[in-house]
């Protein structure tokens, strides 16, 4: 798993946390790990994220700055995990 100094980073496991992830949030000060994910989706976020898309191995493949509201992300074929962060994590 990735490291990151200054922040938090929770597995989503169940349906609800990986349904909901970061939706309807202000101010977020922790980061979602989504294992086995290739694809997510910003609908009804409350404020910008960064989302980081890692191989089997955490090795980071694709990184998105500045993710608006209302976007689809769908990461490249090999990508085994994503990572939800606050604005400015990367």
């Amino acid at each position: 798993m990735l490291v990151f100094s200054n922040i938090k980073v929770k597995e989503a496991k169940t349906f609800k946390e990986r349904l909901f992830g970061l939706m309807f949030k202000k101010n977020i000060n922790y980061g979602l790990l989504f294992k086995n994910c290739r694809s997510i989706h910003t609908f009804f976020m409350k404020e910008k994220i960064e989302i980081i898309a890692t191989d089997a191995n955490d090795k980071i493949i694709k990184k998105y700055k500045s993710v608006r509201p209302w976007r689809i992300i769908i990461a490249p074929k090999n990508t085994k995990n994503i990572y939800e962060l606050p604005e400015n994590t990367i």
